[in-house]
Protein backbone atom coordinates (compact mmCIF):
# COMPACT_ATOMS: atom_id res chain seq x y z
CA UNK A 1 0.00 0.00 0.00
CA UNK A 2 1.41 3.19 -0.56
CA UNK A 3 2.08 5.68 1.92
CA UNK A 4 0.32 8.68 2.53
CA UNK A 5 2.59 12.03 1.80
CA UNK A 6 1.98 15.72 2.91
CA UNK A 7 1.02 18.29 0.57
CA UNK A 8 3.34 19.70 -1.60
CA UNK A 9 3.23 22.97 -3.41
CA UNK A 10 5.80 23.61 -6.63
CA UNK A 11 7.34 27.15 -6.74
CA UNK A 12 7.38 29.48 -9.70
CA UNK A 13 10.17 32.06 -9.22
CA UNK A 14 9.06 35.91 -10.19
CA UNK A 15 5.77 35.17 -9.52
CA UNK A 16 3.17 37.41 -7.05
CA UNK A 17 1.11 35.64 -4.53
CA UNK A 18 -2.02 37.71 -3.59
CA UNK A 19 0.60 38.48 -0.59
CA UNK A 20 3.19 40.19 -2.28
CA UNK A 21 5.76 37.37 -2.43
CA UNK A 22 7.79 36.87 -5.15
CA UNK A 23 6.96 33.05 -5.66
CA UNK A 24 3.49 31.45 -6.60
CA UNK A 25 2.62 28.25 -5.04
CA UNK A 26 0.86 25.68 -7.20
CA UNK A 27 0.01 22.08 -5.70
CA UNK A 28 1.59 19.23 -6.48
CA UNK A 29 0.05 16.16 -8.37
CA UNK A 30 1.58 12.77 -7.60
CA UNK A 31 1.10 9.51 -8.48
CA UNK A 32 0.62 6.35 -6.25
CA UNK A 33 -0.50 2.87 -6.29
CA UNK A 34 -2.87 1.01 -3.91
CA UNK A 35 -4.29 -2.79 -3.46
CA UNK A 36 -7.58 -2.80 -2.93
CA UNK A 37 -10.27 -5.75 -3.96
CA UNK A 38 -7.32 -7.82 -5.46
CA UNK A 39 -6.07 -5.19 -7.63
CA UNK A 40 -3.33 -2.93 -7.93
CA UNK A 41 -5.03 0.78 -8.46
CA UNK A 42 -3.36 3.74 -9.51
CA UNK A 43 -4.16 7.04 -8.31
CA UNK A 44 -3.24 10.68 -9.22
CA UNK A 45 -3.76 12.83 -5.85
CA UNK A 46 -2.90 16.58 -4.18
CA UNK A 47 -4.18 18.52 -1.88
CA UNK A 48 -3.66 18.62 1.95
CA UNK A 49 -4.37 15.25 3.55
CA UNK A 50 -6.56 17.87 6.35
CA UNK A 51 -8.94 19.27 3.60
CA UNK A 52 -12.02 18.14 2.49
CA UNK A 53 -12.13 15.36 0.11
CA UNK A 54 -12.80 15.72 -4.00
CA UNK A 55 -13.30 11.64 -5.45
CA UNK A 56 -12.94 12.11 -9.25
CA UNK A 57 -14.09 9.36 -11.36
CA UNK A 58 -13.35 8.83 -14.79
CA UNK A 59 -15.29 7.62 -17.32
CA UNK A 60 -14.59 5.60 -20.98
CA UNK A 61 -12.46 5.50 -22.60
CA UNK A 62 -10.09 7.25 -20.55
CA UNK A 63 -8.26 7.97 -16.81
CA UNK A 64 -7.70 10.03 -14.22
CA UNK A 65 -4.92 11.55 -16.51
CA UNK A 66 -8.48 12.99 -17.95
CA UNK A 67 -8.06 15.94 -14.99
CA UNK A 68 -4.52 16.47 -15.23
CA UNK A 69 -5.17 20.25 -15.12
CA UNK A 70 -8.76 20.26 -13.11
CA UNK A 71 -6.83 18.51 -10.01
CA UNK A 72 -4.11 21.56 -9.25
CA UNK A 73 -6.75 23.67 -9.81
CA UNK A 74 -8.89 22.39 -7.07
CA UNK A 75 -6.27 21.06 -4.68
CA UNK A 76 -5.36 24.68 -2.88
CA UNK A 77 -8.68 23.86 -1.28
CA UNK A 78 -9.11 20.10 -1.30
CA UNK A 79 -7.91 16.77 -0.90
CA UNK A 80 -8.48 15.53 -4.40
CA UNK A 81 -7.92 12.15 -5.24
CA UNK A 82 -8.23 10.74 -9.01
CA UNK A 83 -8.22 6.61 -9.33
CA UNK A 84 -8.01 4.54 -12.74
CA UNK A 85 -11.04 1.96 -12.81
CA UNK A 86 -10.28 -1.49 -13.48
CA UNK A 87 -9.58 -1.84 -17.31
CA UNK A 88 -8.52 1.49 -17.67
CA UNK A 89 -5.47 4.39 -17.43
CA UNK A 90 -2.23 2.38 -15.34
CA UNK A 91 -4.47 0.30 -12.84
CA UNK A 92 -3.30 -3.52 -13.08
CA UNK A 93 -5.97 -6.18 -12.57
CA UNK A 94 -3.74 -9.48 -12.01
CA UNK A 95 -5.07 -12.42 -14.22
CA UNK A 96 -5.37 -14.68 -10.77
CA UNK A 97 -7.75 -12.23 -10.71
CA UNK A 98 -10.14 -13.81 -12.77
CA UNK A 99 -11.53 -9.91 -12.51
CA UNK A 100 -15.45 -9.67 -14.37
CA UNK A 101 -15.73 -6.33 -15.98
CA UNK A 102 -19.18 -5.35 -14.92
CA UNK A 103 -20.06 -1.78 -13.40
CA UNK A 104 -21.13 -3.68 -10.12
CA UNK A 105 -17.42 -4.69 -10.03
CA UNK A 106 -16.39 -1.46 -10.56
CA UNK A 107 -17.89 0.22 -7.65
CA UNK A 108 -17.10 -3.01 -5.63
CA UNK A 109 -13.40 -1.81 -6.56
CA UNK A 110 -13.76 1.73 -5.88
CA UNK A 111 -15.50 0.97 -2.64
CA UNK A 112 -12.14 -1.23 -1.69
CA UNK A 113 -10.21 1.95 -2.76
CA UNK A 114 -11.97 4.51 -0.54
CA UNK A 115 -11.29 1.77 2.05
CA UNK A 116 -7.82 1.68 1.45
CA UNK A 117 -7.03 4.75 1.93
CA UNK A 118 -9.63 5.67 5.00
CA UNK A 119 -11.93 8.43 3.17
CA UNK A 120 -14.94 8.44 5.42
CA UNK A 121 -16.62 10.96 3.48
CA UNK A 122 -16.32 12.84 0.23
CA UNK A 123 -17.42 15.25 -2.47
CA UNK A 124 -18.24 13.14 -5.89
CA UNK A 125 -16.85 14.38 -8.67
CA UNK A 126 -18.73 11.73 -11.96
CA UNK A 127 -18.50 11.61 -15.84
CA UNK A 128 -19.36 8.92 -17.76
CA UNK A 129 -18.90 5.75 -16.81
CA UNK A 130 -18.16 7.26 -13.85
CA UNK A 131 -21.71 8.32 -13.05
CA UNK A 132 -23.07 4.73 -12.26
CA UNK A 133 -19.89 3.62 -10.70
CA UNK A 134 -20.20 6.27 -8.25
CA UNK A 135 -23.67 6.57 -7.83
CA UNK A 136 -24.00 3.06 -6.66
CA UNK A 137 -21.24 4.13 -3.69
CA UNK A 138 -23.81 6.62 -3.26
CA UNK A 139 -26.90 4.78 -2.87
CA UNK A 140 -25.10 1.80 -0.69
CA UNK A 141 -23.86 4.71 2.11
CA UNK A 142 -25.58 8.41 1.46
CA UNK A 143 -24.21 9.40 4.78
CA UNK A 144 -20.69 9.50 2.88
CA UNK A 145 -21.12 11.58 0.53
CA UNK A 146 -21.44 15.36 1.33
CA UNK A 147 -22.01 17.00 -2.19
CA UNK A 148 -22.18 15.24 -6.22
CA UNK A 149 -20.90 17.10 -9.39
CA UNK A 150 -21.87 15.47 -12.28
CA UNK A 151 -20.02 16.58 -15.38
CA UNK A 152 -21.64 14.58 -18.60
CA UNK A 153 -22.81 11.55 -15.95
CA UNK A 154 -26.21 10.38 -16.97
CA UNK A 155 -28.98 8.58 -14.17
CA UNK A 156 -31.56 9.45 -16.79
CA UNK A 157 -33.06 7.85 -19.92
CA UNK A 158 -33.84 11.25 -21.20
CA UNK A 159 -30.27 11.83 -20.50
CA UNK A 160 -29.16 9.09 -23.55
CA UNK A 161 -28.23 10.27 -27.03
CA UNK A 162 -28.62 8.75 -30.29
CA UNK A 163 -25.33 7.93 -30.41
CA UNK A 164 -26.03 4.97 -28.15
CA UNK A 165 -28.07 3.52 -30.95
CA UNK A 166 -25.15 0.81 -32.10
CA UNK A 167 -24.57 -0.20 -28.74
CA UNK A 168 -28.29 -0.19 -27.86
CA UNK A 169 -28.37 -2.79 -30.36
CA UNK A 170 -25.95 -4.85 -28.79
CA UNK A 171 -27.92 -4.73 -25.39
CA UNK A 172 -30.80 -6.35 -27.87
CA UNK A 173 -28.41 -8.85 -29.68
CA UNK A 174 -25.48 -9.21 -28.00
CA UNK A 175 -24.36 -11.22 -31.20
CA UNK A 176 -20.75 -11.33 -32.49
CA UNK A 177 -21.73 -9.80 -35.48
CA UNK A 178 -22.83 -6.56 -32.94
CA UNK A 179 -20.18 -6.96 -31.11
CA UNK A 180 -17.59 -6.63 -34.01
CA UNK A 181 -19.11 -3.29 -35.82
CA UNK A 182 -18.48 -1.97 -31.94
CA UNK A 183 -14.77 -2.89 -31.93
CA UNK A 184 -14.26 -1.77 -35.60
CA UNK A 185 -16.18 1.74 -35.31
CA UNK A 186 -15.56 2.71 -31.68
CA UNK A 187 -12.36 1.36 -30.44
CA UNK A 188 -10.06 2.64 -32.67
CA UNK A 189 -8.13 5.91 -33.07
CA UNK A 190 -10.67 7.58 -34.89
CA UNK A 191 -13.42 6.58 -32.77
CA UNK A 192 -11.76 7.92 -29.65
CA UNK A 193 -10.69 11.44 -31.23
CA UNK A 194 -14.55 11.60 -32.52
CA UNK A 195 -15.61 11.55 -29.03
CA UNK A 196 -12.83 14.20 -27.90
CA UNK A 197 -14.22 16.72 -30.71
CA UNK A 198 -17.36 16.28 -31.49
CA UNK A 199 -19.26 19.07 -30.36
CA UNK A 200 -16.03 21.22 -29.77
CA UNK A 201 -15.91 24.76 -31.31
CA UNK A 202 -12.46 24.01 -32.43
CA UNK A 203 -11.53 20.82 -33.07
CA UNK A 204 -7.83 21.15 -33.29
CA UNK A 205 -7.66 23.16 -29.52
CA UNK A 206 -8.08 19.54 -27.70
CA UNK A 207 -4.59 18.04 -26.59
CA UNK A 208 -3.79 15.41 -28.95
CA UNK A 209 -2.17 13.28 -26.10
CA UNK A 210 -5.70 12.56 -24.49
CA UNK A 211 -7.25 10.55 -27.53
CA UNK A 212 -3.78 9.50 -28.12
CA UNK A 213 -2.79 7.76 -25.11
CA UNK A 214 -6.76 6.47 -24.65
CA UNK A 215 -6.03 4.35 -28.05
CA UNK A 216 -2.91 3.49 -26.99
CA UNK A 217 -4.16 1.45 -23.92
CA UNK A 218 -7.02 0.00 -25.69
CA UNK A 219 -4.04 -1.77 -27.45
CA UNK A 220 -3.08 -3.98 -24.90
CA UNK A 221 -3.91 -7.47 -25.16
CA UNK A 222 -7.07 -8.09 -24.14
CA UNK A 223 -8.41 -4.86 -23.57
CA UNK A 224 -10.86 -4.18 -26.30
CA UNK A 225 -12.69 -7.44 -24.98
CA UNK A 226 -12.50 -5.81 -21.87
CA UNK A 227 -14.49 -2.65 -23.05
CA UNK A 228 -16.82 -4.28 -25.68
CA UNK A 229 -17.97 -6.38 -22.07
CA UNK A 230 -18.65 -2.54 -20.18
CA UNK A 231 -20.57 -2.06 -23.41
CA UNK A 232 -22.62 -4.78 -22.72
CA UNK A 233 -22.94 -4.40 -19.59
CA UNK A 234 -23.83 -0.94 -18.92
CA UNK A 235 -27.51 -1.83 -19.80
CA UNK A 236 -27.39 -2.77 -16.06
CA UNK A 237 -26.70 0.93 -15.46
CA UNK A 238 -30.27 1.59 -17.34
CA UNK A 239 -31.98 -0.47 -15.74
CA UNK A 240 -30.96 1.12 -12.27
CA UNK A 241 -31.95 4.20 -13.09
CA UNK A 242 -34.78 4.21 -10.82
CA UNK A 243 -32.33 3.22 -7.87
CA UNK A 244 -30.31 6.07 -8.72
CA UNK A 245 -33.65 8.43 -9.06
CA UNK A 246 -34.77 7.12 -5.22
CA UNK A 247 -31.53 7.73 -3.90
CA UNK A 248 -31.43 11.35 -5.00
CA UNK A 249 -35.08 12.00 -3.91
CA UNK A 250 -34.82 10.32 -0.44
CA UNK A 251 -30.79 12.07 0.34
CA UNK A 252 -31.17 15.21 -1.87
CA UNK A 253 -27.25 15.48 -1.99
CA UNK A 254 -26.11 18.79 -3.18
CA UNK A 255 -25.99 18.43 -6.74
CA UNK A 256 -23.69 20.65 -9.74
CA UNK A 257 -24.87 18.78 -13.04
CA UNK A 258 -22.31 21.00 -14.92
CA UNK A 259 -22.80 19.64 -18.42
CA UNK A 260 -20.62 20.05 -22.24
CA UNK A 261 -24.47 20.73 -24.45
CA UNK A 262 -23.12 19.34 -27.53
CA UNK A 263 -22.53 15.85 -26.21
CA UNK A 264 -24.28 13.18 -28.52
CA UNK A 265 -24.13 10.56 -25.60
CA UNK A 266 -25.56 12.35 -22.82
CA UNK A 267 -27.87 15.48 -24.07
CA UNK A 268 -28.96 18.47 -21.73
CA UNK A 269 -32.31 16.31 -20.76
CA UNK A 270 -29.89 14.23 -18.83
CA UNK A 271 -29.02 17.51 -17.00
CA UNK A 272 -31.90 18.68 -16.24
CA UNK A 273 -33.65 15.89 -15.12
CA UNK A 274 -31.67 16.00 -11.84
CA UNK A 275 -33.99 18.20 -10.80
CA UNK A 276 -36.66 16.25 -11.03
CA UNK A 277 -35.68 14.02 -8.38
CA UNK A 278 -33.12 17.33 -6.39
CA UNK A 279 -35.24 20.12 -7.02
CA UNK A 280 -32.28 22.77 -5.65
CA UNK A 281 -30.01 21.06 -8.39
CA UNK A 282 -27.81 23.53 -9.80
CA UNK A 283 -27.61 22.90 -13.69
CA UNK A 284 -24.99 24.86 -15.72
CA UNK A 285 -24.06 24.23 -20.01
CA UNK A 286 -21.31 24.84 -21.40
CA UNK A 287 -20.59 25.48 -25.48
CA UNK A 288 -18.65 22.28 -25.78
CA UNK A 289 -18.93 18.08 -25.80
CA UNK A 290 -18.90 15.55 -23.99
CA UNK A 291 -14.87 15.70 -22.63
CA UNK A 292 -15.86 18.91 -21.10
CA UNK A 293 -12.07 19.62 -19.25
CA UNK A 294 -10.17 19.53 -22.27
CA UNK A 295 -11.28 22.82 -23.50
CA UNK A 296 -13.32 24.53 -19.91
CA UNK A 297 -11.46 23.28 -17.07
CA UNK A 298 -10.97 26.81 -15.67
CA UNK A 299 -15.08 27.57 -16.19
CA UNK A 300 -15.35 23.90 -14.53
CA UNK A 301 -13.33 24.32 -11.59
CA UNK A 302 -14.65 27.70 -10.66
CA UNK A 303 -17.91 26.33 -10.58
CA UNK A 304 -17.10 23.40 -8.67
CA UNK A 305 -15.39 25.87 -5.96
CA UNK A 306 -18.33 27.73 -5.71
CA UNK A 307 -20.56 25.04 -5.36
CA UNK A 308 -18.62 23.46 -2.65
CA UNK A 309 -18.11 26.53 -0.61
CA UNK A 310 -21.44 27.19 -1.00
CA UNK A 311 -22.67 23.84 0.55
CA UNK A 312 -19.86 24.91 3.45
CA UNK A 313 -17.52 22.09 1.74
CA UNK A 314 -14.42 24.18 2.44
CA UNK A 315 -10.97 24.29 4.16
Amino acid sequence: MSQTRSAQTAKIPGSKTAQGSSQLSVPVTRIHNVEADGVRVFYRAAGDPGSPVVLLLHGFPTSSFMFRELIPRLASDYRVIAPDLPGFGFTEVPAERKYVYTFDGLAATIEAFRAALKISRFALYVFDYGAPTGFRLAMAHPDRVTAIVSQNGNAYEEGLGDAWGPIRKYWAEPTSENREVLRKNILTLEGTRWQYTHGVGDPESVPPESYTLDTALFERPGNKDIQLDLFLDYASNVKLYPAFQDYFRKAKPPLLAIWGKNDPFFVPAGAEAFRKDIPNARVEFLDTGHFATETHVVEIAAAIKGFLAENGLSR
